[in-house]
């Protein structure tokens, strides 16, 4: 064993009784990758603890992404496996159908079908978050909610390794092997693990659709002719809010640009269960400006021919989920993705993010009280919205009125570590020593930025959907959620992983994040078994308990 390795173990063994919380393996976070870690650490015989500053465990998966994006269900077995047939088991209860037959229920988009099989993949909120508790409480899980990691001090570290972290509570933890579960990568970050943030340029890794990408937006666009003026055709007006110039960066530039955030909302059609769409306090009209003139410009004879299937002109996609409830997600070029306004998010203070997720949550707000409310907005639009709300039973942890306390950050820090992920992993063209898991979705960027283009209207930028792999899986190398080794040889990344934007894109579904979660813990309880470095783990030896385990980890 190594002599510092030796030395911590000893060090741990004295301060029992005067630390807060020492553990094997500590978890900072409350993703589903957090959830996966432990349990899986104590699968092994080790001792796990989650601090995390939610108090609703579960991350999106709880927060209202009920609409799972898998690409390919065969992708995946182990721990997220067993928590979409726990769905499935779930809804066969009769007493869980309370506004709707189960008979009734006809699961839509990427998930159609899904219902009846022994995985189900879509789901209310509520109950994702009853399947996880029942988790915590079946492997009794310790979990410190309202926890929030001190990121200026809090982290200590001896020979390349952290032995304690701290909370803004003065709360301590202290373990042998630690794990990032967060969305942002607070922990590794102030551990002084390499990472970026924004698109790299796609001379980086020899990329084709990373970095500024104007020509490939093509996706979530404006309609013709729609002016960024707050006077229409007047550049004298000024630009309407949160439309900038354009910048002279050339086609596949790098920049610090981050995809948009929303929420996803979880609706309803149930007079019930409703609560009606309310106009936030401050609202400015002048904030949905370009929404009303996107859908002035529709033609009104193409407009008129499928207003009764008024759900191409949708600015948002529902997505049904059980109990006349919807998945909603963004649609259109103007939509419920904040665009431009998230960008300080991953290095925000939490002061500052509280701040940010305010203005996301008012812009929200207004875009669905104006939708339903505003006469400029086509009736049927306008009077299908109106018939819908947030939901009177679901986030009764949240800010109130149906809306819940996790922003969908799709993507913030991202690690770099000696393996980084790229377009050539999810296209298939790159082979990887150390697979320990799947992903299997299209590369999913949202846009980034608002502009004005070359014509004089209104353009986004950043938008890619590129499923030239066809949503075949393809493997995920044990190296992007371990840092480099001169960076932290404790730490475990299994959402903050090491991959190019564009790979990031298509890695960052939440079935990912359980499978990856699994792999942490597993990895941790073993490299504590051996006496190593995260980086120096026998691959084999992982790769045997995953695989006993149920992992997929090759191509099926």
């Amino acid at each position: 064993m190594k002599l510092a390795y030796i030395i911590q173990c000893i060090a741990l063994a004295a301060m029992v009784a005067h630390a807060d919380e020492v553990a094997d393996v500590v978890i900072y976070g409350s993703s589903p990758a957090a959830l996966t870690a432990a349990i899986e650490a104590q699968r092994h015989g080790k001792s796990a603890v989650i601090a995390c500053p939610e108090k609703r465990i579960g991350g999106l998966t709880t927060g209202g992404l009920g609409q799972t994006d898998i690409g390919n269900k065969d992708a995946f077995g182990g721990l997220a496996l067993k928590f979409y047939r726990d769905v499935a088991d779930w809804y066969k209860d009769p007493s869980h159908w309370k506004y709707e037959k189960r008979s009734d229920y006809v699961p839509d988009g990427q998930c159609a079908g899904s219902l009846g099989e022994d995985s189900m993949w879509t789901f209310e909120p509520s109950a994702a978050l009853a399947i996880l508790e029942r988790w915590e409480r079946e492997n009794s899980l310790k979990i410190l909610r309202g926890e929030f990691l001190d990121r200026e001090k809090g982290v200590a570290k001896e020979n390349g390794r952290i032995i304690s972290i701290r909370m803004l509570s003065g709360k301590v933890l202290r373990g042998k092997m630690f794990v990032d579960a967060t969305y942002e990568g607070d922990l590794m970050a102030a551990a002084g693990v390499s990472y970026t943030v924004g698109r790299e340029a796609n001379s980086v890794y020899g990329e084709t659709i990373s970095g500024v990408e104007r020509a490939l937006s093509k996706n979530h666009q404006f309609n013709k002719g729609v002016s960024p003026y707050v006077k229409a055709g007047d550049p004298g007006s000024g630009l309407l809010p949160y439309v900038e110039p354009d910048t002279d960066e050339p086609e596949g530039a790098g920049d610090r640009r981050v995809q948009a955030y929303c929420f996803r909302m979880c609706l309803t059609d149930n007079p019930a269960n409703r609560i009606p769409f309310v106009k936030p306090e401050g609202y400015n009209p002048l904030n949905y400006e370009l929404l009303l003139r996107n859908l002035e410009a529709i033609d009104p004879e193409t407009f008129t021919k499928k207003a009764a299937k008024f759900w191409e002109f949708m600015p948002w996609i529902n997505s049904r989920m059980p109990n006349r409830k919807t998945d909603t997600n963004n649609r259109t070029g103007f939509s419920t993705d904040f665009i431009g306004q998230n960008y300080a998010w991953p290095e925000a203070s939490y002061e500052e993010r509280t701040k940010i997720f305010k203005a996301h949550l008012d812009y929200q707000m207004g875009l669905m009280w104006t939708l339903a409310n505003n006469p400029r907005v086509p009736e049927p639009i306008r009077g299908r919205v109106a018939k819908w709300g947030t939901c009177r039973d679901e986030f009764a942890d949240g800010p109130g009125l149906g809306w819940q306390t996790q922003l969908y950050v799709r993507e913030a820090r991202r690690m770099v570590g000696d393996y980084v992920a790229t377009e050539h992993d999810v296209l298939r063209e790159r082979t990887t020593s150390r697979p320990v898991a799947m992903a299997a979705y299209g590369m999913d960027s949202h846009h980034v930025r608002r502009y004005v283009g070359k014509d004089g209207f209104v353009r986004n930028e950043g938008n890619i959907e590129d499923w030239r792999a066809g949503g075949k899986p393809y493997p995920l190398d044990y190296g992007v959620i371990v840092p480099k080794k001169a960076d932290c040889e404790n730490l475990f990344v299994p959402v903050c992983v090491s991959a190019s934007h564009m790979a990031f894109g298509s890695i960052r579904m939440e079935p990912v994040f359980f499978a990856l979660g699994q792999v942490a813990g597993a990895a941790a309880a073993l490299s504590i078994d051996a006496g190593c470095a995260a980086q120096d783990l026998e691959y084999a030896k992982l790769r045997g308990v995953l695989v006993a385990e149920g992992q997929v980890v090759s191509r099926p």
